[in-house]
């Protein structure tokens, strides 16, 4: 590279770190509003949420970044193709042409619309009226269409807007995977329902907050999570938000009757957060400076929340712990009776709270809906009945009502219809076929968690994953990974394996 080409290979990193910077200042103001904000500053922060992402989409989509990955092309394709530099280029170029087919005053609009619907979202839905966020809703199901219609030549209308999330995956690549895993699923469960279960009503009992939160963080330290740089909060969905590298924060949500719900949520966003604290230092403020798709993310929470976190041998070491912290409430509960517990399967109503066996369903039923929202074969205003009928059908639960029913999830109302849900499922997936390669090159890695260490593991996971950030795609990550492209086995044989062990052969 001559001393031209690192001029404007300077500046394009340099604008492009305006954009980073924007990014965390719109992810601030999203946190606060979760977090913190009164309820009434819910309109204003509508309004500076927009401002900050029309300034932030005016510098991504800026000619002058055009000009010079123009002038830049000839050197990038000098480079060898596995090159942090090619890496920076690819992304920075695909991001770029990826911006510049959304109009400014679509992603205001776009912006702004959502704010406000998610302060009207954590009202309407404690209060069940599914009326009062419907027009809300409708709104979101035409933008949502408008913004897949500026990516022309797609063979599905969703598939732009799960591209965002997991490039490279699209409807007639997710449909069929998701069909054999719903046949697999729903024969377990079917088998299930006819054992034995053990009583889990002790889960119920009073657990107070402050020690609910102090354990949780207890864990999550043990894990890597930095508090030097992060911290937890509570919110009404929780979620990982990143402000920069040394600024990646973790919410969590806590019901004194129910001891895992808190608990499992702390550990799932710690995995969100060990990825984003893991990727190298040198990728500060730039492009890479991210996980690599949506999928891979939840690879990485589902990981650490049920791979590790509901394993017999991590309770073997933490359920002394939790029962000094909480005596009177787990006095007459034995390890066995808790672990089986925390396992239990059971067709349920909230997402968030379902075993690993129906998780899966819980995901699929949102991803078949919001494929016919925006197909146009369901209206909004069908979707309430839409939800309860897929519920019965598909785990034989009927929603009482729309607050445990279509609201319960704050994705719809806080985001785009379509492109997120698969994540979840694809992340479960990646999760055991990362853990697998985990597992054959360090044997000793479950015995490790049994003894409350998980070194061996958070290195293994932060050399091979983490530091890569966005480098590469989660396809070229999971052949590097795991010497495969994505595929369902690691993730049933890890099932059946766990789940025979508890309920008998499936």
């Amino acid at each position: 590279m001559d001393e031209i080409q690192q001029a404007k290979w300077d500046e394009l990193k340099a604008r492009w770190r305006e954009v980073y910077d924007l990014t965390g200042v719109a992810a601030l103001l999203h946190w606060d509003q979760a977090t913190y904000m009164p309820p009434a500053g819910g309109a204003a922060r509508a309004r500076q949420s927009a401002l900050i992402e029309r300034l932030a989409h005016e510098r991504r989509t800026d000619p002058a970044i055009g000009r010079l990955l123009d002038d830049l092309a000839s050197w990038f394709d000098s480079l060898p193709a596995e090159s942090v530099e090619a890496a920076h280029y690819r992304r920075m170029r695909k991001a770029y042409e990826r911006a510049t087919r959304i109009p400014g005053a679509f992603v205001a609009q776009f912006t702004e619309h959502v704010a406000n619907t998610y302060m009207v979202w954590t009202e309407a839905r404690p209060a069940n009226d599914f009326e009062r966020l419907r027009p809300y809703l409708e709104k979101t199901l035409d933008l949502s269409r408008q913004m897949a219609e500026f990516f022309p030549g797609y063979a599905h209308i969703a598939d732009p807007l799960i591209d965002m999330a997991d490039e490279g995956m699209t409807v007639a690549v997710i449909r069929p995977l998701f069909e054999t895993l719903r046949q697999r699923l729903a024969s377990w469960v079917d088998v299930i329902a006819n054992c034995p279960q053990v009583d889990v009503s002790f889960l119920r009992r009073r657990y107070p907050k402050a020690q609910q939160l102090a354990f949780g963080e207890r864990i999550a330290a043990a894990f890597g999570y930095d508090f030097t740089r992060g911290r937890q909060d509570e919110t009404h969905h929780p979620f990982m938000t990143k402000f920069s590298h040394d600024d990646v924060r973790i919410t969590t949500r806590v019901d004194e009757y129910d001891l895992a719900n808190a608990l499992f949520s702390t550990l799932h966003e710690t995995g969100h957060a060990l990825y984003e604290m893991g990727i190298d230092a040198a990728y500060d403020a730039t492009v890479l400076d991210a996980g690599t798709s949506l999928g891979v993310h939840e690879s990485q929470s589902r990981l650490w929340e049920n791979l590790v976190g509901r394993s017999r041998r991590f309770w073997q070491h933490y359920y002394p712990a939790l029962r000094a912290t909480f005596p009177e409430q787990l006095a007459d509960i034995d390890l066995e009776t808790f672990y089986r517990a925390i396992n239990r399967v059971e067709p349920s109503l909230i997402r968030t709270e379902a075993d690993e066996v129906t998780y899966n369903l819980h995901v699929i039923i949102r991803f078949d809906l919001e494929l016919e929202l925006l197909e146009g074969k369901l209206s909004v205003a069908e979707l309430p009945e839409a939800w309860r009928a897929r519920y019965e059908e598909n785990l034989g639960v009927r929603p009482p009502d729309d607050r445990d029913g279509v609201m319960q999830d704050v994705h719809w109302f806080a985001g785009p219809i379509g492109g997120s849900f698969q994540s979840y499922a694809l992340g479960n997936i990646m999760a055991a076929q990362f853990y697998a390669a985990a597992l054959d090159a360090h044997p000793e890695i479950e015995d490790e968690i049994g003894q409350g260490c998980f070194t061996t593991l958070h290195n293994w996971l932060r050399h091979n994953i983490y530091r890569h950030g966005a480098r590469y795609t989660a396809d070229e990550l999971l052949r590097r990974v795991t010497g495969q492209p994505l595929t369902l086995e690691p993730y049933l044989a890890y099932l059946s394996r766990k789940y025979s062990e508890l309920y008998g052969p499936m």
